[in-house]
């Protein structure tokens, strides 16, 4: 069967409430598809209290509704157990949980290896934890495609490494990491690996089993969930040797006026009230995704970028950033039109009701390696379709008449 978008679209609500939108801002943000908003209406109307403690009926529906969305996550992920899934504020918070709890047993001369190609969520708490533990940063270099240039891996890995830190897949080019040489590399120096997994999980389950990483971050706002959530997978061996990096209710064991002891993970990392509804929707749209046909909607989302890229490609002066092809990359398409800033092209763009986003996408190593200050990124989701592309084209086009 042919996969349809319009099908798909209808699980959106803004989507069929802004027929004439053609949103292709899907790596900032996705749209919350209808299960999601559903899970947290139903929530918030039939058992909303507070998580944790409370023995009364509605706070115990609470509990379940909470723990249910972690066991969700769990599936999703192919995680060995719902106990390495840690609810977070999204992928922001998980990286710096990592930087803050692995970071406190770093010293000076340990090194972090990171890549040109990092969001700067992943760039910044390590550079922090340089400020505050000494530590050394090391940046794998890209091709000039902006691929992690893998050959040169043994030069950056050395058994000073504690820490590998990558994209799995770029926000900016869309590049998708072949990890099998990182983590492999990772292990022969007895290195962590932690994995950006911001721009990957909204295009079908992850296996962080198969990844072989220790610690994998993402956020639900991307992944057609709530905003205001996100996950910190962990292997089980991995969180249990982390100390607390927030301090506070809900994540502690015993406490005394003189000493405290801590919870076992994930609570050891949840201080505080949770995000609990944003959780529970996030449960629900990863528990819908998972049951999507991912090989039929990758398919269209290819087709769809090859289709802007080709399109794109015929227009005078405008460079890619990035691959022009599809192998092993997400349906991320970044570009530039040198002397035209990005802001005033979206513009024009909005003007026509093509939603994209310009500038450096946080990214702005990876737009130093380039030599450009920002691009126009379009980033396609399965509900897009051919009238999306078609109307950025057209409205390139008319960019080019107007600013050039």
């Amino acid at each position: 069967m042919t996969f349809q978008a319009a099908a798909w679209r209808k699980h959106f609500p803004l989507l069929a409430n802004h027929p004439r939108l053609h949103y292709l801002d899907n790596a900032a943000t996705g749209q919350l598809c209808e299960a999601a908003f559903d899970a947290v209406t139903h929530h918030e109307l039939t058992h909303r209290a507070n998580v944790l403690r409370g023995t009364y009926r509605l706070a115990e529906l609470a509990d379940s509704a909470y723990e249910n969305a972690r066991q969700q996550v769990a599936k999703y992920l192919n995680a060995a157990s719902d106990a390495e899934v840690v609810f977070t504020a999204g992928t922001t918070a998980s990286i710096n949980l990592v930087a803050h709890a692995f970071g406190e047993g770093l010293k000076a001369g340990d090194e972090v290896l990171l890549s040109l190609a990092e969001h700067h969520s992943n760039f910044v708490p390590w550079q922090m934890l340089r400020e505050r533990r000494g530590v050394t940063l090391r940046i794998l270099p890209l091709t000039t495609e902006g691929r992690l240039d893998l050959a040169r891996l043994g030069d950056f890995i050395t058994p000073r490494c504690r820490l590998v830190a990558v994209t799995h897949a770029s926000n900016v080019t869309g590049a998708i990491t072949d990890l099998v040489p990182v983590v492999a590399a990772a292990r022969a120096v007895g290195a962590r690996v932690l994995l950006d997994g911001a721009q990957a999980v909204q295009h079908g389950p992850v296996d962080v089993a198969a990844l072989g990483a220790d610690f994998y971050a993402f956020s639900g706002h991307k992944a057609f969930g709530p905003s205001g959530v996100g996950v910190l997978w962990g292997k089980a061996e991995a969180l249990a040797a982390l100390p607390p990096f927030l301090g506070g209710g809900g994540m502690i064991g015993r406490v005394g006026a003189e000493q405290t002891t801590y919870a076992l993970p994930p609570r050891r990392f949840e201080a505080g009230t949770p995000p609990i509804a944003q959780a529970i929707g996030l449960g629900a749209a990863l528990d819908w995704l998972r049951e999507q046909p991912w090989t039929a909607l990758n398919a269209h989302t290819a087709r769809l970028a090859q289709r802007l890229i080709d399109g794109l490609a015929v227009l005078p002066g405008l460079t890619f950033i990035g691959p022009r092809d599809m192998r092993e990359r997400l349906p991320i398409v970044a570009f530039d039109l040198p002397g035209i800033h990005p802001h005033d092209i979206c513009q024009v763009l909005d003007e026509r009701g093509v939603a994209v986003r310009g500038g450096h996408h946080c990214a702005q190593p990876l737009m130093d390696f380039f030599g450009v200050q920002g691009a126009v990124r379009a980033s396609i989701a399965p509900y897009n379709d051919e009238a999306d592309i078609d109307a950025l084209l057209e409205g390139m086009r008319d960019v080019i008449r107007r600013l050039t």
